[in-house]
Order: structure tokens, then sequence, then C-alpha cells
């Protein structure tokens, strides 16, 4: 039996290794690219007809990659800039082509996920991949689609709606080899994620509970996250639709260089996050859609400096942020027109940020143009009202031509605002302090792109972009005792390209049941920066990556047993640049998977963020076990 298996496997390495040379036993006519719907609040328009830079990872390629946290399942789309201060999701900052962790907006099933206090948490979700069935990434600022704080663009985490009724079990355990030297013992972490799913005629439900624990890989850096997570999507009569969700998050972690370094060393942070949303469906007629959404965050962020003596310095910050939008979709003869208007409620409570609420109105219109055979244009405006800033508006235009069944260009222009944190306005710390008088970013986003697609089993894209960011807030400081503190102090233009092809193989190594996936994109930067000050220190404006190079190559074998290499090669401003490898391999039996993965098989030494060196070589072994 192990000889079989190894025999099995080996021959699935054999054929990753062959590359291209399998492609030509392809002969399949089947459309391996399923056109999915984006999700948005405004018009729903599927992913063939969008007019922008969009990505989607699908639900079999989260499933085989080598990842144990939504945070690190990020890292493998190019443009996406994932900065960890920690495997597993401890703490991540988050950006897309060469903006801030602050710039980019946070979506679950197209429900905004808003932290006001600081973009450092906005990835504490109630989530693991187990869960997902689609990621969407769409990359520039986006006012008109998703209102603001879509800056520098929008990640939308579509989560699997149950088709039957199974309980789902995924246990895994993993260490560095290396050992911690205070007690000798291997640094090590494991995860356990159990997932109940009832798929019934009216209510298909999913409950999800997930418990990651670590010691850490060096000194103060061990985690435990824990997680919940309920979802019900209610299907009512005459094909309306009801989506209730609500999680919870707590999440303690040794922040040892995370934040300030080199003093933070014995620092420690504790993160809790609650959300919960209400999202509605609703056929008013053939032609008219109506979808409200209610929704709440809660937020609770406690940082000791020396957590054995947390009265020297103590950060509690407690958020709650309210919303509720109403949207409309009404087609007509002469296009589909979407409106509506929203409302959000922000508040702050903190020993150090003080007592804050604030509020902003949006009112939004957007028209949908396809009168024309193979021209589509979309056209929209958003209103936004700030207590602190009063109104502003934000345009869009963007325009599509269908050249043949498989080639398409497209360009469009867009804008959109970040109104500062409370933290960039009223922190004050040991070695960073606000600046109440800070203005919001504006950013113009403009990009041009063709996409090819064969229908069979060859997708490929090519994308020029130019972002100008005004007003760009960076924390600066002008020596290097100083503390921090933000600006606008300059304004940043971002051109860049992108490029991405994927390929899929049936009957690879001459067997109708094997299947060989390939994934290529390279996003390439070059950011300017205009500033009135050049003797300012920039935090940062420069550490963005400026050639980031993602490959994913998977292969399935008689449908038991697959196997994923993918590497990443990544370049930062001012840096050394580095290669990553990973890898993972699967087996089924029945109702039971087991895995293998390795993480940074190469033990490459590198730092995404601040001056935090993150783990080499990592190991994991993993059981997945489904009843029905």
């Amino acid at each position: 039996m192990k000889i079989t298996v190894l025999r099995q496997f080996g021959l699935v390495w054999f054929c990753l290794s062959l590359g291209t040379s399998v492609f030509g036993q392809s002969d399949s006519g089947s459309h391996v690219f399923d056109d999915v719907i984006i999700q948005s609040e405004r018009i729903q328009i599927p992913f063939s007809k969008q007019n922008r830079d969009i990505t989607v990872l699908d639900a079999q390629t989260i499933k085989n990659l080598p990842v144990q946290s939504l945070n690190e399942l990020l890292g493998y789309i190019s443009g996406v800039d994932i900065r960890q201060r920690g495997p597993w999701g401890g703490q991540t900052d988050i950006s897309i082509n060469g903006g801030t962790f602050d710039q980019t907006l946070i979506l679950l099933n197209g429900v905004r996920i808003i932290d006001p206090q600081t973009g450092h948490n906005m990835m504490n979700l109630p989530i693991n991949p187990d869960m997902i069935e689609r990621i969407e990434i769409m990359k520039g600022a986006a006012a008109s689609a998703y209102g603001i704080n879509a800056l520098s663009g929008v990640i939308n985490i579509v989560t699997k709606k149950p088709t039957e009724t199974n309980i789902w079990a995924n246990l895994s355990t993993g260490t560095s080899f290396e050992s911690d030297s205070s007690n000798n013992k291997l640094y090590n972490g494991n995860n356990i994620n159990l997932t109940v799913t009832h798929a019934g005629k009216r209510m298909n439900q999913m409950l999800s509970l997930n418990s990651q624990n670590s010691s850490g890989y060096r000194y103060n850096t061990a985690m435990s996250n824990q997680k919940a997570y309920y979802q019900n999507q209610i299907t009512l009569k005459n094909d309306n639709e009801l989506l209730l969700m609500g999680g919870f998050v707590y999440n303690d972690f040794g922040a040892n260089a995370f934040y300030a370094a080199p003093g933070d060393i014995e620092s420690k942070e504790t993160v809790q996050t609650g959300i919960a949303a209400l999202k509605g469906v609703f056929n008013a007629n053939k032609n008219w859609q109506i979808r409200p959404t209610l929704n709440y965050r809660y937020g609770f962020d406690d940082y000791i400096y020396i957590r054995q003596k947390p009265s020297v310095y103590r950060n509690k910050h407690f958020t709650h942020v309210a919303e509720g939008s109403l949207n409309n979709t009404l087609k007509t003869g002469i296009g589909v027109f979407g409106f509506g208007a929203e409302y959000r409620f922000e508040h702050l409570s903190s020993n150090s940020l003080g007592k804050r609420n604030r509020d902003n109105l949006g009112f939004y219109a957007n028209y949908n143009f396809a009168a024309i055979k193979n021209l589509t244009a979309n056209a929209g405006v958003y209103l936004n009202y700030s207590t602190h800033f009063g109104w502003k508006l934000l345009p869009s235009l963007d325009a599509g031509y269908k050249i043949n069944d498989q080639w398409r260009i497209f360009s469009n222009i867009g804008t959109g605002t970040r109104i500062p944190t409370y933290t960039d306005w009223y922190y004050k710390g040991p070695q960073n302090i606000g600046n109440s008088n800070l203005m919001p970013e504006n950013a113009v986003h403009s990009e041009l792109g063709i996409r090819f697609n064969s229908k069979r089993n060859f997708q490929a894209s090519a994308i020029a972009f130019y972002q100008v960011t005004t007003d760009f807030i960076d924390w600066v400081k002008d020596s290097i005792a100083a503390p921090w503190q933000p600006e606008n102090f300059q304004t940043i233009s971002m051109p860049g390209a992108a490029i991405s092809a994927d390929y899929i193989s049936d009957k690879a190594c001459l067997h109708p049941d094997n299947q060989m996936k390939i994934g290529l994109s390279y996003t390439r930067l070059n950011p300017k920066i205009t500033t009135h000050n050049s003797a300012l220190i920039s935090r940062y404006a420069l550490e963005n990556l400026t050639d980031q190079l993602v490959l994913r190559v998977q292969s399935t074998f008689r449908k038991k047993y697959s196997a994923m290499i993918a590497g990443r090669y990544e370049q930062r401003v001012g840096k050394a640049d580095y290669v990553l490898m990973d890898a993972r391999l699967d087996a089924a039996f029945g109702n039971f998977n087991v895995y293998i993965s390795f993480n940074n098989l190469l033990n490459v030494t590198y730092i995404e963020a601040g001056a935090v060196p993150l783990p080499g070589r990592w190991a994991s072994i993993g059981l997945q076990w489904k009843m029905k």
C-alpha cells in the first residue's frame, strides 16, 4: 500500500516536472473557466464583461494551497502585498498595487468591514480557508462601486453556500524544527477547524469553529486565535433571498518588534472582532431589484508595551460601527440603472485616543450601457458626506469592447478617497504620535487592458495602470530619535503593469482523470514621490513591492492525489529580493484526506513589515474528515 501511494505521488511530481510537454494531451472542449458574477451592492456584472483589473481565486485553488489562514492565502495573488508580523494570521497588513494597509477595503460577502481605529486590524476576520468559495480582488480606486476607503482596491471574500448536510473537520500540526532557547522545545503550531453545514429546501446553514495556537518561531511570538462564524442563506418566495451572518474572533499574540522596535521586545496584543449582518435581495418586479443591508462591527484592541508591567504603557480601544444601505437595480430599454444610499456611524472609546464619533452618508448612481453590440460601458458617481470634511463627489467611467469570442479590450478611470483613522489623528505613544490636522487622501486611477479567453483551457490578460494619490498620508520623522507622526506631505504617482495567464490541461500524463493547472502572474510598480520636504524619513511610502511574480503548479492524479508547488519572487523598495517556495501533497481515502505542506522550502530569511523577520522552513501534516 505504502509503495503504491509513493509511486503514484512520484508520478504526480513527474507530471509537474513535464511542464508544457503534457499540455498537448488536452482535447477537452469544455469551458473550464467559470464566468462568475462579481459581487457588488451596485449593478451586478459577470467577470467576462468587467472593464477593470479583477482577479478571482477559486475554491479548488484555495483548497490545495499550502496555507493555514486567510492572510497567507492572499499572499499568492500578484498585486496584493501581504505584510505579516507573524505566521498563521497573528497580525497582517494588506495593501494593493503599492498602497498602504489603510487604503484597502475588505468585504465579506459584499458587506463592508471597516475599522475606524486602524487598518492594522482589518484582517482580524472569523474566516478560515475551508469556508471560502472564492476571493475577488478589484484593483484601483473604486468609490462609485464601493464607497469611501477603497483607495487602492477591494478584496471581497465570498463564503461557500452549503449544498449538502455534513460535518467537516480539519486538523493539522506543524513545526519549524527550531528550538526555543528558553525551554528547548520545538517551535510548533496546531490548527483545529470544525464546520457543520445543513442544506435544506429553504435554508442553507453553516457553522464553523476554528482554533489556531502556536508557540511562535522566535522570542515572544506565541499566538492564540479563536474564531466562530455562522451563516444562514434563506430562500423566500419569488426568488427573494436573505443572508444572515455573524462571527467573532479572539486573537492574542506576542508582539515582539511589531510596532516599536527595538524597545517592544516584551509587547503583547489582544484583538477581538465581532461582526453581524443581514442582507436581502427582493424582486419588486422582473426589472426592479432591491437589496437592503444592515451590518455591525465591534472591535477591541488591547496593546501592552511591556507585558510583565502593563502600567508602563497600555492602550485599550473599543470601536462600534453600524451601517445601513439600500441599493436598487432597474433594468430599462436603454440600459441598467443602479442607485441607492448608505449611512455609517463610527464610535471609538479609548484611553489614549479619547471618545470619538463620526458619521458618513453616501449616495450613488450607476448606469450600465450595452445597447451597441460587443460594447459595454459604465458610468458612476458617488456623493459622500463626512461630519469632518463635508461633501465630496467621486465619479468613474469605464468601457470595454469584445473584439471576438476570445479577445476583449477595456479601459477605465476612477476616483477614491480615504478618511484618516482615529490612530492617524489622535495616537499618543512612546514612538508614535497622531496629527489631528490630517486631511483625506484622494486618488485618481486609470487602466488600459486586454483579455484573452480560449473558451477551453487558457486565459490571459495584460494591463497597464496609473494611479496618482494626493495628500498621501505617511508616518514620517525628521531624525532617527524623533517619534513617527503622520503627515499629508506628498503625492505618490504609481505607474505599473500586470500580466497573468492560467492554463488547465486535462488528461495529464495520458489519463482521463488527471488534470494540471498552471497559474502565472507578474506585477511591476514604479512609484514616484513628490514631496515638499525630502529630508523627512518615510515609514510606509518606501516599503511597497516593486516586482512580484507568482507561479502556481497544481496536478490532480486519478481524482485521489494532488500536488501543488507555489513560488513567489518579491522585490521591495530599498531591500534585497527573495524567492519563497511552498508545496503541498494531498491523498484522499474515502471520507478522509491526508496532506503534508511545506512553507519556505528554501529557508529564506526575509522581512515583510517593520523589523520582523518571518519564519524559516516550516512543515505541517494534516487530516481532513467529512461525514455526511
